[in-house]
């Protein structure tokens, strides 16, 4: 399977964060969990938390994997 380029944008002010794999926007996700499952349905399966907490196919945007809101460290 080809690369896809998965991004994680910056927490909202309003809590949660954008993702996209290749240019297509998938939602908003406000844990690891529900980026996981937006990982699956765009067909990226078989990964668990601990999984896209440390892939390199995500590129944080604003904070980590542990950042989920404006207004955490």
């Amino acid at each position: 399977m080809a690369e896809r380029r998965v991004i994680v944008s910056p927490p909202a002010e309003t809590g949660g964060r954008r993702v996209q794999v290749d240019s297509r926007t998938l939602g908003t996700a406000y844990s690891l969990h529900d980026l996981t499952v937006f990982l699956e349905r765009a067909g990226l399966e078989g990964l668990d938390e601990v999984d896209v907490a440390d892939s390199p196919l995500i590129e944080w945007h604003g904070g980590g994997p542990e950042v989920w809101s404006a207004s955490s460290p």
